[in-house]
């Protein structure tokens, strides 16, 4: 008997004691040092209660539905109130728009008429420096302008390219319309339009105006630009410039050339280090005094390898009338190039390098024609809701893009993004005179013709860069198409949404609505 007493008291002794072990490290285990075991402690009082692990699921769960309804983008009461269903329907997308606290409003710009809206916002950028242009029914001639200019480096070549390109093209449009449709007779023709008798008088007086250091630089100008093969250079290149376009080339035109001076061999690097060190100089102006001499050189127009650049040519409105059609493309081009060439003059003079993308788009009747140089880009909604291009852009690391600014002697290099000869991040542009000194940039539109018959659009966007940087095609046609019933057509929307979602440019957005593959004509009223 005593033996099982014993027996049993030790093996209820063994069991306590182990029966206590194991609760200690059921309810706590004890941690290396105190600070742990503080914090467990905490976890387990507070944390891992039944109602706050409730409480924090639910939470994780709206914010997951806040997410799904697509509400981030309005401001946190517009959040809630849009999920809970309370933002009603008088309001509209206008009065959620409403709701956003966006610092892009304070510094914005807009225009509305019936049929197209514009809205600008100049963003996280110091200065505004896009440009837009709505232009309806020119002269009463059925003729409708809209463009978008992007300016670089300072606001001086978009607001050159908004006054004098826009005021030359509208010249030459009212004129060619007045001659198709009869209201004015064509001048009788004496020769070729190239010929042109007002051109004549243009270059008796450049003649007359040159001086000394001028015949010594066509000298030079004769061994590259005047021999008998560069108005056929300039025509198979300004042909590959096109092969998008389906303008008919009804009058030739002397080009802006690039000369080849590629750098080749070992030496390539170094060349290619020389010619950035050249224009950084220009751009940044180096004080030493050889820097200073080519600066100097460059603002007398004699510096560079390249050929020196003379005036296109621009001819008189009844070349560009043939059988009662006006060939659109053909204005907007050589009146491009010529606004750019006295563009680059006139900064030379005031040693200023802003540049700028310029977009532009003309709707007569049942065409539309698209303008473009640089990298704004212009898009169409369909009667499918499809995107459908009307411009593309123009980046140096494009093959094609690549090649021509190679021939002319330059490269591109990668800094954040691929710029010509490490600078600029378009390859073509109106302005820039230091890189059009060696043709390493260049002006030359991209033009696209359009049926509006066959495609039926609904509506067009033509957009600053800002815009591109955060939407694809897909999205901004899907975003705006949402958003027709607003004042701004979804402008003011798109453009807003795009600074919520992180763009660092000016942002300028243009809708233009069509009805029935037309444009109807209203009157405008800017704010």
């Amino acid at each position: 008997m005593e033996d099982e007493l014993e027996d049993k008291i030790l093996y209820q002794t063994l069991s306590k004691s182990h029966m206590k072990l194991l609760s200690k490290f059921a309810v706590g285990v004890t941690p290396l040092n105190s600070s742990l075991s503080y914090v467990w402690k905490v976890m387990r009082v507070y944390l891992l209660k039944p109602e706050v692990l409730i409480a924090g699921l639910l939470i994780c769960l709206f914010v997951l539905y806040l997410q799904a309804a697509e509400v981030w983008s309005r401001g946190f009461i517009g959040r809630i109130s849009n999920s809970l269903g309370l933002g009603g329907k008088a309001g509209g997308r206008s009065g959620k728009l409403s709701m956003l606290a966006s610092a892009a409003e304070k510094n914005s710009w807009e225009e509305r008429t019936t049929g197209s809206a514009v809205y600008a916002v100049q963003g996280r950028r110091a200065k505004m420096e896009d440009r837009f242009v709505i232009s309806e029914n020119i002269n009463s001639s059925g003729i409708s302008l809209f463009a978008i200019f992007d300016g670089h480096g300072g606001e001086y070549a978009a607001e050159y390219a908004k006054d004098v390109l826009i005021k030359n093209i509208h010249q030459k449009l009212m004129q060619s319309s007045a001659i198709a449709d009869g209201k004015e007779p064509p001048v009788p023709r004496t020769g070729p339009c190239g010929d042109a008798p007002e051109e004549k008088k243009d270059d008796e007086k450049d003649a007359e105006k040159s001086s000394d250091k001028e015949q010594e630089i066509n000298e030079r100008y004769k061994l590259n630009a005047h021999n008998g093969n560069n108005d056929a250079a300039a025509a198979v290149q300004r042909r590959q410039s096109f092969r998008k376009s389906k303008t008919e080339d009804t009058v030739g035109t002397g080009g802006v050339g690039g000369g080849s001076n590629g750098a080749t061999g070992n030496g390539a690097a170094s060349s290619n280090q020389i010619l950035e060190n050249d224009l950084l100089s220009k751009y940044m102006g180096n004080q030493s005094p050889a820097r200073q001499q080519v600066k100097k050189n460059l603002l007398n127009g004699t510096t560079g390898s390249g050929p020196v650049p003379v005036k296109p040519k621009t001819y008189d409105a009844r070349c560009y009338v043939q059988n009662g059609s006006i060939n659109f493309g053909k204005i907007i081009t050589d009146e491009v190039l010529a606004a750019d060439y006295d563009l680059v003059e006139a900064a030379k003079k005031l040693s200023d390098f802003a540049g700028t993308t310029a977009l532009i788009a003309v709707i007569h009747r049942s065409k539309l024609i698209v303008a473009n140089v640089g990298d704004s880009r212009g898009v169409m909604c369909d009667y499918k809701g499809n995107a459908i291009p009307l411009s593309f852009d123009h980046k140096p690391q494009q093959v094609r893009e690549q090649k021509r600014i190679a021939d002319a002697g330059g490269f591109i290099a990668f800094k954040g993004v691929w710029r010509v000869a490490g600078i600029l991040a378009t390859s073509r542009a109106l302005g820039d005179y230091p890189l059009k000194e060696k043709n390493l940039v260049i002006a030359n539109p991209d033009v696209l013709s359009f049926d509006l018959i066959d495609h039926r659009p609904q509506f067009l966007i033509l957009a600053s860069d800002g815009l591109w940087d955060t939407f694809t095609n897909e999205e901004a046609v899907a975003f705006v198409r949402e958003r027709l019933d607003e004042p701004h057509f979804g402008a003011k929307s798109i453009a807003l949404q795009s600074y919520n979602r992180g763009s660092v440019d000016n942002i300028t957005v243009l809708v233009i609505v069509l009805k029935n593959g037309r444009y109807e004509i209203g009157s405008s009223s800017s704010n």
